[in-house]
């Protein structure tokens, strides 16, 4: 046992290293800031982050894929939930004859069928099974966090796998966070348990974000894991939420509010990527995606993709919002995801691996 958490340990500490250094070449990538001028929003200056656009249209052009969304998920009569009841943490192993990587990150129920949103650097292990060993996604729930159920993919922007394919074997890939998100769907219960009705999801909100933002109380939600894993070697991992402040407003060239920044907190670990942001009203609004500075806003502080860029992103993918993403046949639309990007989504990562 003490070899296999030192063995952890050491696996986990590549990884967190690795995720740190997402948030780390951001402050390299700043181009000159850029004006607000969308009318929606109040005229003010963000910080512009470089912006990618390759956007392949093999699920726009895919009929199937199209029509397979066209019913919505939602359970009306579902009572809303918290971030602390929606919350989950994501395990993931990729095994091969000659290492094991496992990593853990957060994610959060964002529909009560089971659909769960976290980040594209959690969930792209799951492209990886078949293509040199076995990979798994184990979600965990509850205080300590316990294994219950399994997950496949549901989406994750093909967008972000060109631009970050070459750096999976990276021990410090740089990034910015853009695209850096992806659905999973809940395929089975783990242990023979009977898989829930309805699954507690937290309400969300897609509208734009106005400048107006800035320096309000926000809810931060994950699954912190830097000290469990790297001081203590310990799987057990604890929920935990702080109340912070919006710092910064940035976007990736839109002139919308696409990712923000969110003032130094206790969840201001690594393994809190992909928790959720939530406003007053107990909405969603942002997804934790990579570390701030913390020389400016505080040790802690982290940056959030809005959910109003991932609305607006995923539609440009697949042309469905994101609710559209949430609904229709959702074991078609993972078989039909599975059949019809998971191979060119490999094919790129393969030439890496």
């Amino acid at each position: 046992m003490e070899f296999l958490l030192q063995t952890i340990s050491f696996v986990l500490s590549a990884y967190l290293s690795a995720v740190n250094g997402l948030a780390a070449q951001i402050e390299v990538l700043l181009p000159p800031t850029g004006a607000l001028t969308n009318s929606n929003q109040t005229e003010m200056q963000l910080t512009q982050l470089r912006r990618e656009q390759v956007i392949p249209d093999i699920l726009i052009e895919n009929a199937a894929y199209q029509k397979a969304a066209v019913v919505e998920s939602i359970d009306p009569d579902a009572a809303p939930a918290t971030a602390l009841e929606a919350l989950v943490n994501i395990y993931c192993t990729y095994r091969t004859d000659q290492y094991t990587k496992t990593t853990t990150g957060t994610g959060f129920f964002i529909d009560t069928d089971g659909i769960i949103l976290t980040n594209a650097h959690v969930a792209q292990f799951l492209l990886l099974e078949g293509l040199m060993g076995d990979a798994e996604c184990i979600i965990r729930s509850g205080d300590p966090a316990t294994p219950m159920y399994e997950a496949e993919l549901l989406y994750i922007p093909p967008a972000w796998i060109r631009e970050h394919a070459k750096l999976i074997n990276d021990k410090a890939p740089k990034g910015t966070g853009e695209r850096d998100y992806a659905l999973l769907y809940v395929n089975a219960a783990l242990e023979n348990r009977p898989m829930p009705a309805s699954f507690a999801a937290l309400p969300f909100d897609t509208e734009l974000l106005r400048t107006s933002i800035l320096d309000t109380e926000v809810f931060a939600t994950g699954y912190p894991a830097q000290n469990a894993f790297i001081a203590q070697g310990s799987l057990e991992l604890v929920p935990k939420q702080a109340t912070t402040t919006i710092g910064e407003l940035m976007t990736f060239g839109s002139n919308y509010v696409d990712i923000f920044t969110i003032r130094g907190t206790r969840i201001g670990e690594h393994g809190s990527s992909g928790g959720p942001v939530v406003d007053q009203n107990g909405n969603a609004i942002g997804i934790i995606s990579t570390r701030g500075d913390d020389a400016t806003y505080g040790d802690g502080s982290l940056r959030a993709l809005s959910l109003a860029y991932i609305d607006r992103t995923i539609k440009e993918e697949t042309t469905l919002t994101l609710k559209q993403n949430l609904g229709g046949n959702l074991p078609y639309r993972a078989a039909l995801f599975k059949e019809t990007l998971v191979p060119f989504l490999q094919q790129i990562l393969e030439e890496e691996l």
